[in-house]
């Protein structure tokens, strides 16, 4: 039987593994905007869309995460955000019963569409597409649905050579793209994706949040 979107069975992961330091060395999970922590606002727009929920955290960070599993990467010779990626689907295929597809969001990006999962499992064409989420100021490459069954081949990919980047890998996959619009938040219009590694785009968004936003 072909798949479908209907088939699609999603587990969710939180990429926090990034060493955050344009924010001045503090674990982005712990930064706080308008009072709750990046992690806290990531877990809050992902859960409802999900059914098991983990957060990639850097191997060097202990703390507590409530109502979360917390996966490392797998292998210390691999860095960047795949290696998070892959965690997080060798940790979904552990699950019982295992979900088709793993949702990845990275922790930094505090406007998250609640329609995020759904919007993405519907264009599926293929229980091997991997789905990736597009702003208005492009692709989005880590707000991505990735089927479970592509574990090997991003082993293979960070085990093979140097160029780990997402793009680079995605570029050897079949892919479909998702396009979603600037979303109002106080009186300005901003792309859902819009994330923050400054300390210049923590006030953007508090200011923004400030302006209106729950």
């Amino acid at each position: 039987m072909p798949f479908t979107p209907a088939m699609t069975k999603c587990a969710g992961l939180i990429l926090a593994g990034g060493r955050s330091s344009r924010m001045g060395g503090t674990p982005k999970a712990l930064v706080e905007l308008a009072g709750l922590t990046l992690l806290e606002r990531a877990m809050a727009a992902l859960a409802p869309q999900v059914g098991d929920l983990a957060v990639n955290l850097p191997p060097d960070i202990d703390m507590p995460v409530p109502g979360l599993s917390v996966v490392r990467d797998e292998a210390p010779t691999f860095e960047g955000p795949l290696a998070g990626v892959l965690a997080g689907l060798l940790h979904a295929s552990t699950l019982s019963p295992p979900p088709t597809h793993l949702l990845t969001v990275p922790v930094d990006l505090p406007f998250l569409p609640a329609e995020l999962a759904h919007r993405l499992a519907a264009v599926i064409d293929g229980s091997d597409t991997i789905v990736v989420a597009e702003g208005p100021e492009g692709r989005a490459p880590l707000c991505t649905l990735w089927p479970l069954s592509v574990a090997p081949r991003l082993a293979a990919f960070l085990a093979g050579g140097t160029d780990r980047r997402v793009g680079a890998f995605l570029a050897s996959q079949r892919t479909a793209s998702v396009a979603f619009a600037p979303i109002p938040v106080g009186e300005a219009m901003v792309d859902p994706f819009f994330n923050i590694n400054t300390p210049d785009d923590l006030d953007k968004a508090a200011a923004l949040i400030g302006a209106g936003r729950p």
